[in-house]
């Protein structure tokens, strides 16, 4: 489903609980994230609704994981725009299966049932087939500054090492990718919390990482799982961090 305006200059399309944003500058669009398979068509539709479906400059992905990178190479070759990622993420972009996590996935969804129609939700629109992307970009703060809305570029590793967020001061929003999220998949669960060990490679540091979102004024955070936080980052990461790891 697409969401226009989400927020200034910003578009949410959610698919399977998985969330891609179109963000616009002057006639041109950058997406974020790439989602899962099944959703190539949405974004095709969704730019051509918008009017940007020929003003493609960049694919920035906040991480590397599967339900992240899912259509990135088709976008890359259809739409013939870079791919950006932070250095540290590169590895997994290529190889999006074989990530760092502290827990049994399996375990954590039978413990979780809540989890189990999101989960079927993933695995029918791709999850199990996603095509890593190599040759990606580094993204870099001189990088950021020609991408649409100017973003700054925010290192928040725990979820994965190379994780970014993505903050444009003017449009007072922050897309955070799976640093923060509204829904974790593996539980089930609601509102502003870090993601299940199940996908997370250190949840410590994922939670110390938060401190750099709550520093950021905005006023909507836009995340990688779950509904928009209508509110400030700093009220989101006391609960996320009252909740903890999971």
């Amino acid at each position: 489903m697409l969401t226009c305006e989400v927020s200034e200059g910003i578009h949410w399309l959610e698919h399977a609980h998985v969330n891609v944003y179109f963000v616009e500058q002057d006639g041109r669009v950058m997406i974020v994230d790439a989602g899962l398979p099944a959703i190539w068509p949405k974004i095709q539709r969704a730019l051509r609704e918008l009017g940007f479906e020929k003003s493609v400059v960049a694919l920035v992905l906040t991480h590397g994981h599967f339900d992240h990178v899912g259509v990135a190479a088709r976008i890359r070759s259809h739409y013939r725009v870079p791919i950006l990622v932070h250095p540290d993420d590169a590895y997994i972009a290529a190889h999006p299966y074989r990530y760092k996590h502290e827990l049994n996935r399996v375990a954590v969804v039978l413990q979780n049932p809540r989890s189990l129609p999101i989960i079927g939700r993933m695995k029918m629109a791709g999850a199990l087939n996603v095509r890593g992307v190599a040759d990606t970009l580094p993204l870099s703060p001189g990088i950021a500054t020609n991408l649409p809305g100017t973003p700054d570029i925010i290192h928040v590793p725990g979820h994965t090492a190379g994780h970014i967020a993505l903050h444009f001061p003017e449009r007072r929003a922050l897309i955070c990718g799976d640093a923060l999220v509204t829904l974790n998949p593996y539980t089930g669960i609601k509102g502003p919390q870090i993601v299940s060990g199940a996908a997370t490679a250190n949840s410590p540091q994922a939670l110390d990482s938060l401190d750099r979102l709550a520093a950021l004024p905005a006023e909507k955070v836009l995340t990688g799982h779950g509904e928009p936080w209508l509110s400030s980052p700093a009220d989101a990461v006391v609960i996320a961090k009252r909740i903890g790891p999971s």
